[in-house]
């Protein structure tokens, strides 16, 4: 796969102190290691409150995390502690181990004080609001969908797309557009008619009438103003 670049709008970044750069990554030699580590620098960015910390569980459950290790089964859960045992060794992480599940935090003085806090039994992991992260499914954002299928971003457009986003399930308006690439009415005013259209009168088959039905609907009904002629 080749990645298709970031997009132009900002997004959501993911906190890595600068002494992971200048300290620690000239020497992690290990693809593994440099792999969860900033997974896990990415778990922990999405934990709501302190004591902030990564199950092995969960890691193993992540399964774009698994099969990046490109090994399968048994391998790909060998590999995955053995480079978390390496970024350990290293000094990047700290590790509690409680009966059958291992605790991951970040190598700093909260860290280490909620490790330590866990190993002797101050606090309860159970009862700590957690967040069980997982790499969301490879699919482009709302930006970059329309960069791709009507054209360049601008500042307004990027504040509809936003409030789009809050008012519309992702899948709606990914078909959405699809449906405008489709009818050759690459415009979001399009777009946004078809989602009003199904958020109003429900989606189920919605997008299942035939080419020259769902044409003829568009360009005499009501989608004609969005279509140009």
């Amino acid at each position: 796969m080749t990645f298709k670049g970031f997009s132009s709008v900002d997004e959501k970044s993911i906190p890595v102190p600068e002494v992971f750069f200048t300290d620690l990554l000239p020497e992690i030699e290990s693809a593994g290691e440099l792999r969860v580590s900033l997974y896990v620098f990415w778990a922990l960015s999405l934990q709501p409150a302190e004591p902030r910390f990564v199950r092995l569980s969960d890691m193993s459950k992540d399964a774009r995390l698994m099969a990046a290790f490109s090994a399968d089964g048994d391998d790909q859960a060998q590999a995955l502690q053995s480079a978390l045992e390496s970024a350990c060794q290293r000094g990047t992480l700290v590790a509690a181990q409680l009966e059958e599940d291992v605790f991951y935090f970040l190598n700093s003085e909260r860290g280490r004080a909620a490790c330590q806090g866990l190993l002797d039994g101050k606090w309860d992991a159970d009862r700590q609001e957690h967040v069980s992260g997982v790499l969301p499914p490879e699919r482009p954002n709302i930006f970059g969908l329309y960069e791709q299928n009507i054209g360049p971003l601008t500042p307004m457009i990027v504040d509809t797309l936003k409030e789009a986003e809050q008012t519309y399930p992702a899948e709606w308006i990914s078909d959405a557009l699809r449906i405008a690439v489709v009818k050759n009415v690459r415009n979001w005013r399009y777009v946004e008619a078809i989602l009003k259209d199904w958020k109003e009168k429900g989606r189920d088959g919605a997008d299942r009438r035939s080419a020259k039905e769902g044409r003829k609907r568009d360009s005499e009904g009501e989608y004609a103003d969005y279509v140009q002629h």
